[in-house]
């Protein structure tokens, strides 16, 4: 089947989502669902990613969630990477966690003028993902709220007050685009909209819409975008040339943009070449003993999404095989055997968890 496009640009807009290989678990309990938020949360603090909604399912996924800069890809290659690392080794498992490759749709997220905000493509993105537990079963609608789920952005995000939720949660924003305020009155009638149809009795079918001879459904299977005629015109227009429905072509490589993880990755080097008073090129050179291309080598690792042949090119390090075997040593080290310089550079960064 052929591949549907991955197009990527400053403020895409977009549904994600990827199920288990033969529909089989993601997840297999509790600890392994706060491993799914935490990755997913590094995964937004290093491709800088705004998060309007998520939800977490026993064999899948569905995020949806804007690009700040163009780097779709990059982000969640090191996510669902970074999660199935995780998952295997916890659960003692081997090989693919997904089935395929994940799934990729650009959202239209302008509402049309005069109309009311059930007409908006967003919007609806945003409840269809909300109410997937009670599609599901999950949650029974007449006895539960969606916010007693605890694996989605309604008991993570839209039920919490700001300085409780995560920040990159789009809340204020998603809770906008419903008329709504971020107040406790706010947050609670858009959590009580949502319960009130997961109550009714369509919940199965609770937030199945279509718009224009599209669903969110059919998007999933065999499209590219989710929204009106003029926003794939509109895209179309930016990538410059007509985008085939069964092709598969990226702006990413069109050179227009710089990744935000290029950008990240020039600014720890600014950051290493100021901490330790030398330029990078001349940290590049080998020197027996010198801990500081393998220091900023894990800091690269850490706080961005680049390959670790892109690191091994950055810091002199002679392959990304070498990278991987280095900094791993490096993290494991104790404090005691690094001098002042790589101490402060290593606490630096060392939220960043892998």
């Amino acid at each position: 089947m052929p591949r549907a496009p991955r197009i990527e640009y400053e403020g895409a807009i977009y549904h994600l989502m990827a199920r288990g290989d033969r529909r089989e678990p993601i997840v297999y309990n509790d600890g392994d669902r706060e491993v799914f938020v935490k990755t997913l949360a590094q995964a937004c603090e290093r491709a800088g990613w705004e998060v309007f909604a998520w939800v977490l399912l026993d064999n899948h996924y569905h995020l949806a969630l804007r690009t700040p800069e163009p780097n779709l890809v990059d982000g969640m290659r090191w996510f669902q990477n970074a999660f199935t690392r995780r998952i295997n080794t916890r659960n003692r498992l081997w090989g693919h966690l997904f089935g395929g490759r994940y799934k990729s749709v650009l959202v239209e997220s302008d509402r049309d003028s005069g109309e009311e905000w059930e007409s908006d493509y967003l919007t609806a993105l945003v409840d269809y993902i909300h109410l997937n537990p009670a599609r599901a079963g999950n949650v029974d609608g007449k006895e539960q709220s969606l916010r007693d789920y605890p694996w989605s952005s309604v008991a993570r995000g839209y039920s919490l007050a700001p300085s409780k939720r995560a920040l990159w949660l789009a809340i204020r924003e998603g809770l906008d685009l419903f008329g709504e305020k971020d107040t406790v009155a706010g947050r609670k009638h858009f959590v009580d909209r949502l319960d009130e149809w997961s109550a009714s009795e369509n919940a199965k079918k609770a937030g199945l819409v279509e718009r224009e001879g599209q669903s969110l459904q059919s998007t999933l299977r065999r499209g590219w975008y989710w929204g009106s005629e003029s926003f794939r015109e509109k895209l179309v227009q930016l990538q410059g040339s007509e985008i085939d429905r069964n092709g598969d072509r990226e702006l990413r490589s069109s050179g227009l943009f710089k990744r935000h993880d290029e950008k990240g990755a020039e600014q720890i080097q600014s950051e290493a070449e100021k901490h330790f008073g030398e330029t990078m090129e001349s940290m590049r050179k080998p020197k027996y003993g010198d801990l500081r291309k393998v220091a900023i080598a894990w800091a690269l690792a850490k706080q961005t999404t680049i390959r670790q042949s892109e690191i091994a090119h950055l810091t002199g390090l002679r392959s990304a095989a070498n990278v991987s075997q280095r900094i791993r040593r490096f993290a494991g080290m104790e404090e005691r055997e690094l001098d002042r310089e790589i101490r402060e550079w290593r606490r630096k960064y060392s939220r960043f968890v892998n």
